[in-house]
């Protein structure tokens, strides 16, 4: 009986598990490596472990903040964080090479989040304000619109 030679990854036919290791990894045979950095943000709560990242709406478990490597398929990829309802906070769109290592910080700040590249170059191609801009923004327009219908009120009776 004769087997074939032993493969270092088992045949995938185009579907490629997205997994995020903590440590770098070789990319399988035809696929890049993404390496995504992630920091916690100004949140009490740190910003990774209340989102979701997904590349191509497939969600990939990256516990925390800190150094991830994912194997993706060369190609076009979509790649986004999300709120827990699956609002976008930071999207941004990449082409992975075969064999190479491919770069995406994700920076949840004050008051922007973006995505920069592995350059320092900004990629984002949506980034929402940060939690604090938009509930600065919410109490100011809900306080004119409270103190307005106030004021029409006491305008009327008096």
């Amino acid at each position: 009986m004769s087997y074939l030679p032993s493969q270092p990854y088992p045949p995938m036919h185009g579907v490629v598990p997205l997994i995020a290791y903590p440590h770098p990894i070789a990319p399988p045979p035809g696929c890049g490596v993404l390496v995504v950095s992630v920091n916690r943000g100004p949140y009490m709560i740190p910003a990774p472990v209340t989102s979701r990242f997904k590349i191509d709406r497939q969600v990939v478990a990256i516990p925390g903040e800190g150094t991830w490597h994912v194997a993706v398929p060369a190609g076009g990829h979509d790649v986004r964080y999300t709120d827990f309802m699956g609002v976008p906070l930071m999207t941004t769109s990449l082409m992975v090479q075969p064999g190479a290592a491919h770069h995406l910080v994700f920076r949840f700040g004050g008051w922007r989040n973006r995505v920069h590249d592995g350059y320092g170059t900004d990629v984002t191609r949506f980034g929402l304000w940060s939690n604090y801009s938009v509930a600065l923004v919410t109490l100011v327009v809900g306080g004119l619109a409270c103190c307005g219908v106030f004021g029409v009120m006491l305008g009327s009776t008096g």
